[in-house]
């Protein structure tokens, strides 16, 4: 069975790949590391499924498990990964709206990343744990579609897994209402001290409100929908144990396209979980990729882009810059001679006599001598050259 939109998921998902990487230098000087994080979660949620669209376009064959156990736990990773990047960007924006620390010390930095860092790496490890202990089997492979988690449908996976996603979407919710609260209680004095802050401009302030705003609205639902589709898609199992929850749990589950598409709760449920990464990364690159600040690094990496990629002309050697190759000695005197006598040797070889003598008063001297018989030999420079034995240069 053919995928009705193939290839462009999979050109979707490698132009969201790249394109959020694009603004990722100017949030790294700004030290916005929830906003790096919502980058790198969101990169690798669109890496992931660009390889999976690709290598399973056509079957559902296990035909690289070790990757699908990186992928799942990609995905797994992501679902919260995202939501938890949000929930800093949120409780970032509102310690500044609340006039509190638009410029940070190196402390307070330091202390912010910590904190980011442990909702956005630790909270995503401890959450992949979690789905570990509700795993029915070892992962699930969808034609077209690719590697998928397997989540075994009982009454703990729902406040394991199912849930996390919903309750950071509301926390950033009522981040996002104490940051409206804020702005308009002292809306004056925010103005004033933003002006104060060269690295967090009003349009970059409220362009970071408006993404984290816009993933509470995609992500939730979606959180929300799949917990949905969960509960009454199958009836709920109860929870028996350990041993019954991962019976035969290096089964590897195997589906057709014709098969899965059949169902309408399968295909709500994939297609909103392979195209939620890809248009956050395109509503991330709408929002900072178009920015003034964007548009001048762009000159800037293309002006060194040029100048690192500028075909340079070889330095010419000495004979070349000093016309030396032009240079043709006399062979004979330029002089005809009708004497029978002995021939006159070439005045180019000349050899000093007591009879010619040179002073400053003296028409001919020695440098009108020598530039008489080397007339294409220009001006010697005032600069010294100096020649090595394996090259020559030129100290200017």
């Amino acid at each position: 069975m053919v995928e009705p939109l193939y290839p462009l998921f999979s050109i979707a998902s490698f132009l969201g790949f790249v394109l959020v990487l694009v603004p990722l230098p100017l949030h790294l000087q700004a030290w916005n590391s929830g906003t790096c994080f919502y980058v790198f979660w969101t990169s690798l949620a669109c890496l992931n499924q660009f390889i999976n669209s690709v290598t399973w376009a056509n079957d559902a064959l296990n035909k690289a498990p070790v990757w699908c156990d990186i992928s799942t736990r990609i995905m797994l990773g992501a679902a919260v990964g995202i939501p938890a990047s949000s929930l800093c960007i949120m409780r970032r924006l509102h310690s500044i709206a609340k006039v509190q620390a638009v410029s940070p010390t190196h402390k307070e930095k330091l202390r912010g990343i910590i904190i980011d860092s442990l909702m956005c790496i630790l909270f995503p490890i401890v959450y992949m744990v979690f789905a570990y202990i509700v795993q029915g089997h070892r992962f699930d492979i969808y034609e077209q579609v690719g590697c998928f988690p397997v989540i075994y449908n009982t009454l703990p996976a729902y406040f394991l897994v199912h849930m996390w996603p919903i309750v950071l979407g509301l926390c950033s919710a009522c981040f996002c209402v104490l940051i409206l609260i804020s702005f308009l209680r002292r809306q004056a004095q925010f103005s004033q001290f933003l002006s104060a802050n060269s690295s967090l401009t009003a349009s970059r302030y409220f362009r970071l409100m408006a993404l984290a705003c816009t993933e509470v609205m995609l992500t939730t639902p979606l959180a929300i929908t799949s917990m949905v589709i969960n509960a009454t898609a199958s009836p709920i199992s109860p929870w028996v144990s350990w041993e019954d929850t991962h019976y035969d749990f290096s089964r590897v589950g195997q589906v057709p396209a014709v098969i899965w598409r059949n169902n309408h709760f399968i295909v709500a449920g994939l297609t909103l979980t392979k195209w939620s990464g890809v248009i956050c990364a395109f509503i991330f690159f709408t929002f900072f990729g178009f920015a003034t600040e964007a548009r001048k690094h762009y000159s800037s990496a293309f002006t060194r882009f040029l100048l690192a990629c500028r075909l340079k002309k070889p330095a010419p050697s000495i004979n070349e810059k000093f016309g030396l190759d032009k240079l043709q000695l006399p062979l004979h005197s330029p002089t005809s001679s009708t004497s029978s006598g002995p021939a006159t040797p070439p005045p180019a070889y000349l050899s000093p006599s007591a009879d010619l003598k040179f002073s400053p008063s003296s028409s001919l001297d020695q440098n009108s001598l020598y530039m008489s018989y080397f007339k294409e030999l220009p001006e010697t420079p005032a600069s010294p050259i100096t020649i090595s034995s394996s090259h020559c240069s030129s100290s200017v």
